[in-house]
């Protein structure tokens, strides 16, 4: 029988043999770089075709719940669906609207509830970019539902959201590894954003600055590939011009980056105060809460329809309102107010359990203080203060870098969605001030502190995973041999090749830690044609400098170190002196220790 059972095995080796390779080679063509650029463009694709699909939702059930393309616009004007209700139709759009996306939201895809872009970010971060394919579905109807009946929220996080579950389910499909499922949901927001906007840049950073966090030359290949098919798509669909029309700015005086630059440091102020009443109020909706989940949209909506009634410029998204600021069509005082009822409606939307972004109310709450701003200046200082305008555009910005402390993007978003290059320097002032003023006064982002408040920390490892609350001297080894800044490389090549390391601590003579040689840096180093009458290459000058890991470390945070050096582990620092070494073993035996 076992003689059978061998030959049987013998002639089945050929097929499973065959079988293997078969898979390796499948395997092989979805991560090469030709692999990877068809999945990218492919997600392009859909996402430019998704966010077609998104704004035409929006624009039919605005029209259906409130009777005019924008209600924004059209001030306390009735439906003219339901003419004898007058304006307040809008005390009952938002139950209408809730009764609708509640239970969608509650049955299939709670992860729909908010802005979107956290879950996004969690994904990546903790769960190898897996999305559940149903959200991109959920996520656009509930959106639209939650606009088009006068949510005051924006389409960035849902489009973000559905491009990159777009992104997840297409890496499920292909079997990709997680490192590539992380990038394709990256080029799905890319191209979500790239197209709802007509920003192809602006998707590629918003991608790699909020999302990836990286910007590996790779990654950036593919998100651009991405962007730019979703943008083709787009413009074919909306046509190429600039997302907000405004006029054109410049700066008139000097002293104008002085005013610009103070500008920042109070919007900065706005973003942050913006982040933490958005959470005030929706603790208190959970608080005060206490039906059905699926019911709460309704209820709460009666409240938003209330605020709706006295501002009725509240109403979706308000990019019209928001124009008309930019252009200095209202006074000051009531800039003001609507720079308060865009936090407190656009917070009670995301709190009664609506789904919507806020990236948009961070630009209209910028365009009204910029506006307010610069209307105080022109009445204080008229000669050098300048076109009212300009501080709405530089306030959009701004606002948004305070609140998501995403610099880099808020300043290639705004000059994509305006096409504005001369109000550029003066953006990029007071978004960085900004950003450094958000920095100071709080820890988190508006994205980041919806996961803090779940117990949930981007940086550290996963829920339920054991590996993180050590420190790392806790897990760290001996430091591996120090050799001296003044041997020469022939001698550190040896010492290279005995050490299971293949890099080395490096110290001056009395001592002190200088950073490490690699066999790599010795290998290279001795393959150059040598110089006879140049003196002999020494460690000291090849040593590098790696990120150093403290003792009381968190060693969480210490993986995100270790994974991104080259080397086999890095030094451990106790005030510049090398006291352990942090390899990946010594990780893993943390993660699973070895059974005694």
């Amino acid at each position: 029988m076992n003689e059978t059972m061998t030959r049987a095995a013998v002639a089945a080796a050929p097929e499973a043999i065959r079988a293997s390779w078969r898979e390796r080679a499948r395997f092989g063509a979805r991560e090469t770089q030709w692999g990877l650029a068809a999945l990218a463009l492919a997600i392009g694709v859909g996402a430019g075709l998704g966010s077609i699909a998104f704004r035409w939702l929006i624009k039919t059930f605005t029209g259906l719940l409130s009777g005019h393309g924008d209600y924004a616009a059209a001030g306390n004007a009735a439906n003219p669906h339901v003419p004898w209700l007058g304006p307040y139709f809008v005390l009952l759009a938002p139950v209408i609207g809730g009764l609708l996306y509640g239970p969608l939201v509650d049955r299939f895809a709670k992860e729909a509830r908010g802005h979107g872009v956290p879950e996004v970010m969690l994904a990546v971060a903790q769960r190898g970019g897996r999305i559940n394919p149903q959200v991109s579905v959920v996520k656009a109807l509930a959106s639209a539902l939650t606009i088009g009946s006068g949510g005051s929220v924006g389409r960035e996080g849902p489009i973000v959201q559905i491009g990159s579950a777009l992104g997840s389910t297409l890496g499920r499909i292909t079997k990709v590894t997680e490192g590539r499922m992380k990038l394709l949901v990256a080029c799905g927001a890319a191209g979500g954003i790239a197209a709802t906007f007509n920003a192809p840049l602006a998707g590629v950073f918003f991608a790699m600055e909020l999302i990836l966090r990286d910007f590996a030359i790779e990654s950036f290949g593919a998100v651009v590939l991405s962007s730019v098919a979703a943008s083709v798509i787009g413009r074919a669909a909306f046509g190429d011009v600039a997302f907000l029309n405004l006029p054109a700015f410049h700066v008139e005086h000097v002293a104008q980056y002085g005013l610009f630059a103070l500008l920042g440091v109070v919007a900065g102020g706005v973003g942050i105060g913006f982040t933490r009443i958005l959470y005030w109020i929706e603790d208190a909706c959970d608080w005060a809460w206490r039906g059905p989940e699926w019911l709460r949209p309704a209820a709460g909506g009666l409240l938003l329809g209330v605020v709706l009634l006295v501002l009725p410029e509240m109403y979706g998204v308000g990019y019209p309102v928001l124009e008309n600021a930019a252009e200095g069509k209202y006074a000051a005082a009531f800039l003001l107010l609507l720079l308060v009822g865009k936090i407190l409606a656009t917070s009670l939307t995301i709190g009664i359990g609506g789904s919507g972004g806020v990236f948009a109310p961070s630009l209209f709450m910028g365009a009204m203080l910029g506006a307010a701003y610069g209307a105080g200046l022109h009445t204080l200082m008229p000669g050098t203060s300048g076109a009212v305008g300009a501080y709405a555009l530089v306030g959009m910005g701004a606002v948004f870098a305070g609140s998501s402390r995403a610099p880099i993007t808020a300043v290639v978003i705004l000059f994509e969605l305006t096409g504005e290059y001369s109000i550029i320097l003066p953006l990029m002032l007071a978004i960085v001030t900004a950003t450094l003023t958000s920095k100071l006064l709080s820890r988190d982002t508006i994205y980041t502190l919806k996961l803090r408040r779940r117990g949930i920390d981007l940086e550290g490892p996963a829920a339920g995973k054991a590996l993180g609350t050590q420190r790392v001297e806790e897990v760290m080894e001996q430091a591996p041999e120090v050799i001296a800044a003044a041997t020469e490389l022939p001698a550190a090549a040896v010492l290279l090749s005995l050490s299971r390391h293949g890099v080395l601590p490096v110290a001056d003579k009395e001592g002190r830690y200088l950073g490490t040689i690699t066999a790599r840096a010795v290998a290279e180093s001795l393959a150059e044609e040598p110089d006879p009458t140049a003196p002999p290459v020494t460690v000291g000058e090849l040593a590098e400098v790696p990120a150093p890991l403290a003792v009381d470390a968190p060693l969480a945070k210490a993986l995100h170190a270790l994974v991104a050096e080259p080397g086999t582990g890095l030094p451990v620092l106790d005030q510049d002196r090398l006291v352990g070494w942090l390899t990946h073993q010594s990780a893993l035996r943390a993660l699973h220790p070895v059974p005694a």
